[in-house]
Order: C-alpha cells, then sequence, then structure tokens
C-alpha cells in the first residue's frame, strides 16, 4: 500500500511546511486588513438593521406564513432602488437648476445619471417575476395581515412621481380624492413642499427652449423647416395630380391631406396652447421645437449628447409604464377583482393608471409623427452655423459647484 498514489497526497494534507507551488500562488499574497481594525463590510452597510427589518404580521398572530417573507424582502427591495432613483433624479434636477448644463460637459453626467435609472427601471420591471412565484393562493394565507397597508401608500414612488413630472391634474383620483390625502403630517408635508420644486420635464423644457440655432435672427430652424415642408407638400401634391385618375391616386391624396393638416397644426402656436391645456402635449411650443431640432440634427456633433438625453427620457417613461402594467398584472393574477388592502377598488384603479396621463415625456414620443424625408430638412452649414460650445468660451468652468454667468454661454 505504501506505493499508492492516493496514500501519498493524503498524507501530504498534513504535512505542516506548504509546498513551493503554494509559496509561489498569487492569489494567497493579499493581506487581511480586517484583523487590524477599522470598518468592515456588515458596519458599512448596516446590515443589523437592514436584516432584520423582516417582521411578519403573520408570525406575531402565531400563524407564521412562509411566503409572506418574499413579499416583505421584494417590497423593501423595491423601496431602496426607488430611494436611488431619487438619489439620481435630484442631483441631475440640481445640476439644471443650478445652471451647470450650460457648460455642456456636465451634460455627460446628466446623461450618465439618466441612464443609470432606466436600468435600475428594467431592474424593477424584471423583478416582478420574482414575486410572481408565489401563487393567489399563497397570497391569500397572509393577505389579511396587511390591511390597511398598501402599495398607494409609498411615499417614495408619489415623490418619484413628481419629481420626474407627472402632471397633479391629470392624476387618476384615489377612491374620488387627492392622492395626497392618504398622506398625513410630515409625508404630505413633504409631498406638498416637493411639489413646489421644479420637476425634470419643467428643467428638460427650460433647458430644450436654449436650443441654439432657434433664435429668428440667427439659423432660423422653426422658419425655414416650415417652408422646406411646404414646398415639399406642395411639390409632391402636384406630383400625385399628374397621374391618372384610380383609386391608388385618390388614396394617395388623401393621405397628403391628411398629413399636411398634421404639419399645418404643428406651425400654429395656437393650436399648440389648446392641446397644452387638454393635457395632450407637456412641453411648450418653442420647447417642442428644440427637441425636434435636436431629433433632425441627432447625428451633428453638437446634438448627439442631447439626442441620447431625449432618448433616455423616452425610455424612462417607457419602463414607468411597463412598472405599473406588470403591477396591474400581478394584482389581478393575486386579487382578481376584489378590492385593495388600502380600500381602492384593486386591479380596476391600477389599470386606469397605465395611459398617456401618466406619461411624463408624451411629446418626445409624438415627435416621429413629424418626420419628414431628410432632403426636407433645412441644411447646416457648417462654416455658418458653428453653434459653439459654451466651454469653448470658459474652458475652466467644469467645477460643477461654481456659478455661471448669464452672458457666458452660447447654447443650451
Amino acid at each position: 500500500m505504501s506505493g499508492c498514489p492516493f496514500f501519498e497526497r493524503k498524507h501530504q494534507l498534513f504535512t505542516s511546511k506548504p509546498s513551493k507551488a503554494e509559496e509561489e500562488d498569487e492569489s494567497q499574497k493579499g493581506i487581511n486588513k480586517a484583523t487590524k481594525g477599522g470598518i468592515i463590510y456588515g458596519e458599512y452597510l448596516q446590515l443589523d438593521k437592514v436584516l432584520d427589518a423582516q417582521v411578519l404580521q403573520s408570525e406575531l398572530k402565531g400563524n407564521k406564513i412562509h411566503d409572506e417573507h418574499l413579499f416583505i424582502i421584494t417590497h423593501q427591495a423595491y423601496e431602496l432602488w426607488f430611494k436611488q432613483i431619487l438619489w439620481e433624479l435630484d442631483s441631475v434636477r440640481d445640476l439644471f437648476i443650478k445652471n451647470h448644463v450650460r457648460d455642456e460637459r456636465n451634460m455627460l453626467k446628466v446623461v450618465s445619471r439618466i441612464h443609470r435609472v432606466t436600468m435600475i427601471f428594467k431592474l424593477l420591471v424584471e423583478q416582478f417575476a420574482v414575486l410572481e412565484t408565489m401563487t393567489a393562493l399563497d397570497f391569500f394565507d397572509f393577505r389579511e395581515y396587511l390591511s390597511p397597508a398598501s402599495g398607494f401608500q409609498s411615499l417614495q414612488f408619489r415623490l418619484l412621481e413628481g419629481k420626474i413630472g407627472v402632471a397633479d391634474h391629470l392624476r387618476v383620483p384615489y377612491n374620488r380624492r387627492h392622492y395626497r390625502d392618504n398622506f398625513h403630517e410630515h409625508e404630505s408635508e413633504t409631498l406638498l413642499s416637493s411639489e413646489q420644486e421644479p420637476s425634470l420635464l419643467q428643467l428638460v423644457e427650460q433647458w430644450l427652449e436654449r436650443t441654439p440655432g432657434l433664435e429668428s435672427d440667427g439659423f432660423n430652424f422653426w422658419g425655414k423647416l416650415q417652408a422646406s415642408i411646404e414646398e415639399g407638400l406642395k411639390m409632391e401634391k402636384q406630383k400625385l395630380e399628374k397621374l391618372e385618375d384610380s383609386e391608388v391616386k385618390q388614396e394617395l391624396l388623401e393621405d397628403r391631406s391628411k398629413q399636411t393638416e398634421v404639419f399645418t397644426a404643428l406651425f400654429d402656436p395656437k393650436r399648440h396652447e389648446h392641446l397644452l391645456s387638454k393635457g395632450e402635449r407637456r412641453l411648450s411650443y418653442k420647447a417642442l421645437q428644440g427637441a425636434l431640432m435636436i431629433n433632425f440634427y441627432r447625428e451633428e456633433p453638437r446634438f448627439q449628447v442631447p439626442f441620447q438625453l431625449l432618448t433616455a427620457l423616452m425610455e424612462i417613461d417607457t419602463l414607468m409604464t411597463k412598472w405599473r402594467y406588470n403591477h396591474v398584472c400581478m394584482v389581478h393574477r393575486m386579487i382578481g377583482s376584489k378590492a385593495g388592502t388600502g380600500g381602492s377598488s384593486g386591479y380596476h384603479y391600477l389599470r386606469s393608471t397605465v395611459s398617456d396621463r401618466y406619461k411624463v415625456f408624451v411629446d418626445l414620443f409624438n415627435l416621429a409623427s413629424f418626420l419628414v424625408p431628410r432632403a426636407w430638412v433645412p441644411k447646416l452649414n457648417p462654416n455658418i452655423h458653428t453653434f459653439p460650445y459654451m466651454a469653448e468660451y470658459y474652458d475652466s468652468s467644469y467645477n460643477s459647484c461654481s456659478e455661471l454667468s448669464p452672458t457666458q454661454f452660447t447654447s443650451f
């Protein structure tokens, strides 16, 4: 047996002297700094608080239900991510409020943080799949212990909606009452205070109104675009009228007439104001012009980062809609048409929130209605229309804590 390789290797396990290979193992050359004092992982994350925060109401009532733990963990995770989204939104809003976005280098921060928000929302949308591993019967076992707690009472989600720009007058009433009536004392005050602050929508609107090239005494994008589209529609109509009479010709003329109506309304400021009053548009007329200009010239270096921001804002709207829809489907699956634990109509109330009235940047989606052939878009002459970056004039402005003079910018 002495020649058995297995027993030879087994014997080596008990030798105190490390082998040469072990001595040269790069993976073992670290230093355990935790033994020298200082903050450690659990203390840094305050895990004693986080991991002890799951209190099962069913267990307190003497009837411990296994799946209530999953229900609590999932919703606590949602709230932690809501907190991170609010953190990112507040930082972005602060950059806009303090006019630091007048230096376009800070726009990279804005786009990066808004993109982070979209990635978090993607995670939140997918998180429903974990909760749906619980059946309706599993939920029924402990649902009675939740009342009157309700997801509608999430202060952070209501703050999130307001900070992004959900219009107060477009919200669906909660049991025929204002949504804020469901919050009391400091929570109600926090919501009211937050509503007094400029939303991301309002700040983006002001930023879009400063889009370089909108000036009537400069490039005059809007005037040139209107003239170009009117000429293009006129020429296309003349071509169609030369065709032989047929059903196809009639259909093409009708389509052209409808398209003409769309653009006639686009270039009518009064029509825009009417749509604003109805809640069908959110941005001012000038901001809409800026958004359309960025969309048309998105391939120009000057407008690439602004276009990325507009795309990310639409993504937020899309993902919030998906989140609401997934929530509706899950609630319908779990409780059917029963009333919610907080007293709402449950599924029927939630279903009413999945609509354009909760879309904040709906105008950006509607820009696709105004697409035209590239040949119709006014040409930019790089030798004349340079639209210089603000940083070219104020190269030391990257410090986001410095205040910039209104006279020191030439663009957004």
